[in-house]
């Protein structure tokens, strides 16, 4: 009785994720109004009208992801169908019995390495429920399969190297004002931040799977989130503990199901070979065969004039007779890994990702033997069980429209690196960071940020005389210790949804990690900036 009563208190105390979020937003939403009227320059009210068209405008600028995460459950849905992922993962968890902690080095690590050299981040949804189902047949629980996941490829997003969606953009942006940085210093300060903040969460995540596999009552998961996991996986795990103590015979993989697993490893594998940007990593191979040509066109005012006003929400005015060049290159002859999608690999987004995985879908079954009435159910149902996803991650997006529209993170921006100018490079740099740290909750977009911030802050730190390398990380890190933990970001949303997490939950695991990743942060890139500069 008890037991049951103290379950009952921890669900009503737990707010879910979609509350969360709609709290944020009108939260938010207040202070800009409250702002605009006290006469603060740069911020507009939020209406009644925008906070409420948010979350529909945050679908449309995630349909992208949004789409690709519901085809991905209909992929899911087919591979479960055959029995080839219970039987896949049982086989796994069998062969390292005894071992099961090495996983979670491994793992990290091979994410970490996503997240230095291409900002691994949406791409790594997928993996949450395939992590979670590994780790609690491996006698953990569903929070170790999304730390291993989420703390992986972050810590490498912390330390970016050549990730050309973080350190490429803010490197360009400083070229935009005039300002060389060295790529090598930027490469080496990476380095630094990518393998001293693994090897912390690598230990943290170890310790508490320990804990957890030792004495399942160490879990952080309330009642109903380890009801909900043991639901969900549960019967991996019975099965699991039965064939390693002989009490029931052990089902062998039938030819079909090693198939279908293969396909599905190597569905991901290309996945993750696609959407790293080889050309930019100075890899042409993908692209061989392409041939583009530049093509100009002749623009009238009219055309001029709606562009620009759909663009800047605005009335342009111009003479009749005006005219513009539109200058922009066409392929002729596309490149020859663009023949299943129109892009070649390299060039991938969740358009394309999406595309992938709806081929896969029908290949693995094929493979698998299932008929066309199961697949059409099966595909549908793992579909369905997206969609709580799906709306997270729009309304997760709609707070990054609501801040845009009203101005909020650019008048923050401005004011902060005004008030920074005239410090010392040891003031300048963990303040900075802070700054960054506030800054990443409204724009969680690691691109976004840095075309809006570095021509700012990287202009800033070189007018003092400080490092700009420094800077370009002082941005990397921030961003990337916030997208650990920011509700904003729809992949850590949706990712939680799917492990069967809740957000508050993920918060009491990780806030003594993240306190201790941010003040080593803080001092490694403090250092760094006296010492360069």
């Amino acid at each position: 009785m008890a037991a049951a009563e103290k379950g009952k208190k921890k669900k009503r105390a737990s707010l879910s994720s979609f509350t969360i979020l709609l709290i944020i937003l009108v939260v938010l939403a207040i202070v800009t109004v409250i702002m605009s009227a006290c006469g603060v320059e740069g911020v507009e009210g939020a209406t009644l009208s925008q906070v409420l068209t948010a979350p529909v405008f945050g679908f449309q600028d995630a349909i992208g992801v949004c789409l690709f995460v519901m085809i991905l459950g209909g992929f899911l849905g087919i591979i479960t169908e055959t029995g080839a992922l219970d039987a896949g993962i049982a086989a796994l968890v069998r062969k390292l019995h005894g071992n099961e902690l090495v996983l979670i080095p491994i793992l990290m690590f091979i994410f970490s390495i996503g997240g230095t050299t291409y900002g691994m981040c949406e791409e790594t949804v997928p993996f949450y429920l395939l992590l979670a189902a590994t780790m609690v047949a491996a006698g953990f629980d569903s929070l170790t399969g999304a730390a291993v996941v989420l703390l992986g490829a972050g810590c490498g997003v912390i330390g970016s190297t050549v990730n050309p969606f973080a350190v490429g953009v803010a490197v360009d942006a400083l070229s935009g004002i005039g300002i060389q940085a060295n790529q090598a210093i930027i490469i080496v300060l990476g380095l630094i931040l990518w393998i001293v903040t693994l090897a912390i969460s690598i230990v943290f995540v170890m310790r508490y799977a320990k804990k957890v596999k030792a004495d399942k009552g160490s879990t952080f998961l309330s009642l109903q989130e380890q009801e909900d996991m043991m639901n969900e996986w549960g019967m991996t795990e019975s099965k699991v503990e039965a064939a390693d103590n002989d009490e029931a015979p052990v089902e062998k993989m039938t030819g079909r199901q090693k198939w279908s697993l293969i396909v599905f490893g190597l569905t991901f594998v290309v996945m993750i070979a696609a959407f790293i940007p080889w050309a930019d990593l100075g890899v042409d191979v993908f692209e061989a065969g392409q041939v583009t040509e530049e093509v100009t066109t002749t623009v009238g005012a009219d055309d001029i004039v709606a562009a620009y006003d759909q663009q800047t929400d605005t009335s342009l005015a111009l003479p009749e007779g005006t005219e513009g060049v539109d200058t922009a290159e066409v392929t002729v002859q596309p490149a020859w890994s663009s023949f299943l999608t129109g892009v070649p690999v390299g060039g991938w987004y969740f358009d394309e990702a999406s595309t992938w995985f709806l081929l896969m879908a029908i290949v693995i079954g094929v493979i698998g033997g299932v008929s066309e009435s199961r697949f059409v159910k099966a595909f549908i149902n793992g579909a369905a069980d997206m969609m709580s996803v799906v709306l997270i991650i729009a309304l997760a997006r709609s707070i990054t429209v609501l801040m845009a529209k009203t101005g909020l993170d650019m008048w923050i921006l401005n004011n902060a690196a005004a008030a920074l100018t005239g410090m010392s490079a040891i003031v300048f740099a963990p303040l900075s960071f802070l700054l960054y740290i506030v800054l990443s909750f409204l724009i969680p977009s690691s691109s976004g940020m840095a075309t809006v911030s570095i021509p700012i802050m990287g202009g800033l730190a070189s007018h003092l005389g400080f490092s700009v390398e420094t800077m370009v990380m002082i941005y990397s890190a921030g961003n990337g210790l916030v997208n650990l933990f920011t509700p904003t970001s729809g992949a850590i949303m949706g990712g939680l949804a799917l492990a069967k997490i809740e957000y508050s939950t993920w918060l009491k695991f990780g806030a003594k990690l993240f306190v201790v990743l941010g003040v080593v942060l803080v001092v490694i890139l403090t250092a760094a900036m006296v010492i360069l500069s």
